[in-house]
């Protein structure tokens, strides 16, 4: 495989490209779902619809990259899904859109987080009013 860093083809720079990009949708998405983790909202189609408009239609990120490279992360329009409340559940598939991808991944690692046991003697984290 090339190295993407010191092989300066233009396969290398459309790849690192697409790295930058999904890196960012990633960051977008993360951010998007995290709004709903700690509202304790579980995930249905709906809300996984809903991110997935709502990251699409960032305009940072459409800012930041180009059309082509945008259309990359759209769903295609014969693969649908459920618009329900139920909740998420893909089964054994690996084959999913990014942003789908992404939020499930928030979702499933808020839930790791959240059934880790929380030692007796640690102290309460105070929320700032700025968020940090």
């Amino acid at each position: 495989m090339n190295n993407l860093k010191t092989d300066p083809t233009d396969q290398t720079l459309a790849a690192l490209r697409f790295q930058t990009a999904a890196r960012d949708l990633e960051h977008i998405v993360r951010s998007i779902a995290t709004r709903y983790i700690v509202r304790q909202v579980p995930l249905t189609w709906r809300l996984l619809h809903a991110i997935e408009a709502e990251a699409l239609a960032d305009l940072g990120f459409a800012s930041r990259h180009d059309a082509l490279m945008l259309g990359l992360f759209q769903r295609p329009s014969d693969l649908p899904y459920p618009e329900t409340d139920d909740g998420v559940d893909f089964g054994t598939s690996n084959a999913l859109p990014a942003v789908f991808a992404f939020a499930v991944n928030a979702y499933e690692e808020a839930a790791r987080r959240a059934a880790l046991p929380r030692p007796a003697d640690a102290p309460l984290k105070r929320a700032r009013a700025w968020g940090g």
